[in-house]
């Protein structure tokens, strides 16, 4: 059974899509059968992985959570046999509106993936900059939340909210919900302020920070312009060390807590004593 990570963070710019691509693409490198499915309007992770938008026009994400669509009639593959994408397009502004009214409105997508579940190993969401309904949809369909955190000023800011949302969503929709980590990314090892920042972050969270450090990489940057991973584009750059880096603590961390036979849902407060620390 897959386990589901949604990548979130409603501050935008802070590598939520670099990290779906990447850490999807380089989890499927290591023969890891990985759905991503791009809940973001702008459809940045679809592209990014080199699908047309024409190819996934009338069968995407926005398609699956109204219901005129299957999960596996939008499925799409890509040039890595092991990484499948479910795509999206600006029509999922509308969804916003158009679930509002609808029965189970919360619990959309996760119908829609226990569909997949059994045929994949890792399912990541890649939300778009909001707290709306899409990002509820992920977070109530996730076994846990990944947050990407810029190595800058204003790191923190909006991740006591985000906290506080998971939160809700675990005491009232989701009680197996919790943090899988926070990652760092956009690191200048020439910036003071970088060094700062994860040192801060560190001590705030403590190993919930993953120890691969995603760097300010150019390779990163122009990778989605060719609709290529870090991995297609330059995997011998930086980012990509560091997003394989992710990927194996990710699987590490993941096989020690089956290893270790936890009960399918965490005690309340495992979510709640990070949503309350102080940051």
């Amino acid at each position: 059974m897959a386990k589901t990570i949604c990548i979130a963070n409603q501050k935008g710019g802070v590598g939520k899509t670099t990290t779906s691509v990447n850490l999807s693409s380089a989890l499927a490198a290591m023969k890891k059968r990985v759905l991503l499915i791009d809940l973001d309007p702008q459809g940045n992770a679809s592209s990014g992985l080199g699908i047309k938008r024409h190819e996934f026009q009338d069968a995407n994400s926005y398609h699956v959570l109204i219901g005129e669509k299957t999960i596996e009639q939008t499925i799409q593959r890509t040039q890595n046999d092991y990484l499948h994408v479910v795509g999206a397009n600006p029509d999922l502004v509308g969804a916003e509106i158009e679930l509002v009214d609808m029965p189970q409105r919360e619990f959309r997508l996760k119908a829609a993936i226990s569909q997949v579940a059994p045929n994949y190993d890792f399912i990541l969401i890649d939300c778009p900059p909001s707290l709306g309904l899409l990002t509820l949809n992920a977070l109530t369909a996730a076994n846990s939340f990944l947050v990407p955190l810029q190595c800058e000023y204003y790191a923190l800011e909006g991740l006591s909210q985000l906290l506080n949302t998971a939160g809700i969503i675990k005491k009232n929709l989701n009680p197996g919900l919790h943090i899988e980590g926070i990652v760092l990314t956009m690191f200048d090892t020439r910036n003071n302020l970088s060094h700062q920042v994860v040192s801060e972050i560190k001590t705030h969270f403590g190993d919930k920070v993953f120890s691969a450090i995603i760097p300010r990489n150019v390779r990163l940057s122009e990778a989605p312009s060719h609709g290529l991973s870090i991995f297609g584009y330059d995997s011998k750059s930086p980012g990509a060390v560091k997003y394989q880096e992710l990927a194996q603590e990710l699987v590490a961390r993941n096989h020690s807590s089956a290893q270790e036979q936890r009960p399918a849902q965490q005690k309340p407060e495992a979510i709640n004593s990070v949503r309350y620390m102080e940051i």
